[in-house]
């Protein structure tokens, strides 16, 4: 039986070698992930404010720059695709024209994307941003939050069969559109077990409890403090604790909960419970949008090419620190992550 009395782990006994982590990075081509979840397309339009509208006291901003990007499980797929892995996404799209945008940007990438589901009679998910210089102004959202139809879950469930004995992780990226079913979940955490392969979960704090067995489950604070109906503190005894309370309900062999500009800390399910923080790489933050698809997609890649899963997570820390760096839904390259550990 487990014992959760936990230990801190020492920074001596957490240093791990550039040269090691290098040393997996160099592998992510030779990895192929399966990603499952919601599909969105993130839009944005950026331009600049000179005045104020007379019709209401709120900016006029004049466009002169509009993008469109994958998001959500696309953001994680983006992601992978982006540092040379091996990428097949299962998903749900709409048949309008965010939908045939988005699986279009997919596939430019190099994505495999025959296992997407188009349904007729759901939007594609879309989030609209309006950017003044470098200020969000609003959000606005295209969605339907419904369960996907048994239509749709059934050819899912068919393609997660059929793909998962031949890929080397699988990601469930739950954004709460109805992607992520139980069956889903329980039926990608059965064949990732029978495979035995690393199964991780960027999760939904509606679902927090249904992620049981799982490798690694990555929430943010808010995520952990909410999918456990607790109320959030600020200080590291409550926090440890809480990662001990998410191994328990969920039985699962690891907790990575991201903290922002405080970085990183890993629960592991040992006896007793290893507990170790990793600060955040220190640069100017720009935008956190995405940041956490890029954690999920680092650290399972890592954890495909035969890591463990502190240096998963320290590869996922340093590709965090990259990609708040730039502006908007953003992807981080081999390049960029070998830079960033040899600087």
């Amino acid at each position: 039986m487990v014992q959760y009395k936990s230990k801190m782990v020492s920074d001596t006994e957490q240093g791990i070698p550039t040269k090691r982590l290098l040393q997996i990075v160099s592998r992510f081509p030779d990895r192929k992930i399966l990603v499952i979840g919601d599909l969105m397309l993130d839009h944005f339009l950026r331009g600049r404010v000179n005045r104020i509208s007379p019709e209401a006291p709120v900016p006029v901003v004049r466009i002169h720059q509009e993008t469109y990007v994958p998001g959500g499980a696309g953001n994680v797929a983006g992601n992978l695709a982006s540092l040379s892995a091996a990428v097949n996404l299962i998903g749900v799209v709409g048949t309008d024209e965010s939908g045939f945008k988005l699986v279009a940007d997919l596939k430019n990438r190099g994505i495999e994307t025959s296992a997407i589901f188009r349904d007729g009679e759901r939007p594609t998910t879309e989030k609209v941003r309006i950017i003044a210089e470098h200020q969000q102004v609003v959000r606005y959202d295209r969605e339907s939050t419904s369960t996907i139809t048994p239509k749709a879950e059934l050819e899912i469930l068919k393609s997660m069969t059929k793909e998962i004995p031949h890929c080397h992780a699988v990601i469930l990226s739950d954004y709460g559109k109805g992607v992520i079913s139980k069956k889903i979940l329980s039926t990608a955490i059965r064949l990732a077990k029978h495979y035995h392969l690393p199964i991780t979960v960027d999760p939904k704090v509606e679902h927090f409890k249904n992620y049981k067995h799982v490798t690694c489950i990555t929430p943010n604070m808010a995520e952990a403090w909410g999918g456990m109906r607790l109320l959030p503190r600020e200080d590291e005894s409550s926090i440890r604790k809480l990662g001990s309370k998410i191994l328990r309900a969920l039985k699962s062999e690891s907790v990575l909960i991201t903290r922002g500009e405080k970085g990183m800390t890993l629960f592991q399910n040992h006896a007793p419970l290893a507990v170790t923080h990793i600060p955040a790489i220190s640069r100017e933050v720009f935008d956190v949008t995405g940041a956490g698809d890029t954690v999920i997609a680092v650290l399972s890649l890592g954890l495909a090419c035969g890591a463990k899963l502190l240096e998963a997570a320290k590869l996922a820390n340093y590709a965090a620190g990259l990609v708040v760096g730039k502006l908007g839904t953003a992807t981080v390259t081999q390049e960029e992550l070998k830079k960033v550990m040899q600087s």
